[in-house]
């Protein structure tokens, strides 16, 4: 592993985690938006991530290398996807310009509890790679300081 790929993979997790914390402020301020451009209303965003570099083999490969030979390239985002899974919630509301002939308005699957602690989870990564980055450069650093003496 050369002296720079600590920093590399540190500022790939950062970026990562921070585009994450985007999608879900995008998440949360969409939160009541009944109807998007094609009329339906919002969907919840999800990000996936993946090895950057990586040969996706599965976790038992990758356990089953000596640690020696098995070195990391960081993360990067795969996609950004619309949760499907979840249905919207159904309100009744008729005086809504967006209610169907019952009364009843279908807003985004968007759950704030849930999209709170996904931030929650995002913004401390951010911080634990920060953290790894300043450890990082602070190796670097008493190295360069070592040649001196």
């Amino acid at each position: 592993m050369g002296m720079f790929d600590s920093f590399n993979i540190n500022a790939s997790g950062l970026t990562a985690q921070r585009y994450r914390m985007d999608v879900i402020a995008e998440n949360i301020a969409n939160a009541n938006t009944t109807r998007t451009e094609d009329g339906s209303p919002y969907k919840r965003k999800v990000v996936t991530f993946e090895e950057k570099n990586g040969n996706n083999v599965s976790f038992d490969t990758i356990f089953g290398r000596a640690s020696s030979r098995f070195k990391g390239h960081g993360v990067k985002v795969s996609g950004t996807f619309e949760d499907n899974q979840s249905e919207g919630n159904m309100v009744y509301d008729p005086s809504h310009p967006d209610a169907d002939e019952n009364g009843y308005v279908i807003y985004p699957n968007v759950n704030i509890i849930t999209e709170m602690t996904n931030l929650i989870d995002a913004s401390r990564t951010y911080e634990a790679n920060a953290t790894a980055f300043d450890a990082s450069k602070k190796i670097a650093q008493q190295g360069l300081t070592m040649g001196q003496s």
